[in-house]
């Protein structure tokens, strides 16, 4: 007596229970349907499975693996370009065909402070196109941190204005603070002195010499009315 198959409400000789593509005996193998058609393992692997971009083997149906850009690896197949560790669920970089995990990626491409030398991962400043954290960009005299705030620099090297002023701006000869120029500050010069713009007035009378001509009395600066008084 035949033996009859059943599959999805139809009925099979146990002779033509075949693969639609391969003929192989499908009575005692795994298979598949796809469109009607019965597909031997194989068979529905090669025609519609992916195969890894890596080792050019089929994927087979669930099995683990990754897709990224359009591609498939198994996942053991999807390793770190420099390391050659399985990426697996990590975070991973992309660069041209090549891709790396994350620690590999900042070692090699990413740019370094150029006070601590340690990998700079995002943010940062850029001095004389070096970059640098901002907790390393700082002032040379006091350490202040420099992100953000006015700085100037001597010998290539940044100061806060407080301390580039206390260290090598010239100083007013009134008030005896720095000239910096800095935030719109202007300034008179004469001879070997300089003023503060509102510093700048008769050293009598104290009305304001700017624009004005003034007389030079050995220290003192003197407008034209006390200069006319000596």
């Amino acid at each position: 007596m035949l033996e009859e198959l059943f599959y999805e409400d139809r009925h099979y000789h146990e002779h033509c229970f075949r693969c639609f593509r391969c003929d192989r005996s499908l009575a005692d193998e795994p298979f598949t349907s796809q469109d009607e058609a019965l597909l031997c393992n194989d068979c529905y692997c090669n025609e519609f499975s992916s195969k890894c971009v890596a080792c050019d083997k089929i994927v087979m149906p669930g099995t683990r693996k990754l897709e990224y850009g359009g591609s498939t690896w198994h996942e053991g197949c999807f390793i770190c370009h420099s390391c050659e560790q399985p990426i697996g669920s990590k975070s991973f970089i992309p660069d041209k065909d090549e891709h790396y995990c994350v620690p590999c990626y900042e070692n090699k491409f990413a740019p370094r402070c150029t006070r601590c030398k340690q990998v700079l991962s995002k943010g940062g400043v850029t001095y004389r196109d070096e970059p640098w954290h901002k907790e390393c960009f700082v002032c040379t005299g006091c350490k202040v941190q420099l992100a953000g705030q006015h700085f100037t620099s001597r010998e290539d090297s940044p100061y806060c204005i407080k301390c580039f002023g206390n260290l090598y701006a010239k100083k007013c000869e009134a008030c005896s603070k720095p000239i910096t120029g800095f935030g719109g500050g202007k300034y008179i010069s004469f001879e070997e002195r300089q003023w503060h713009q509102p510093c700048f007035t008769c050293s009598r009378c104290s009305v304001s010499l700017v624009g004005a001509g003034f007389f030079p009395e050995q220290d003192e600066i003197l407008c034209r009315d006390c200069n006319g008084k000596l």
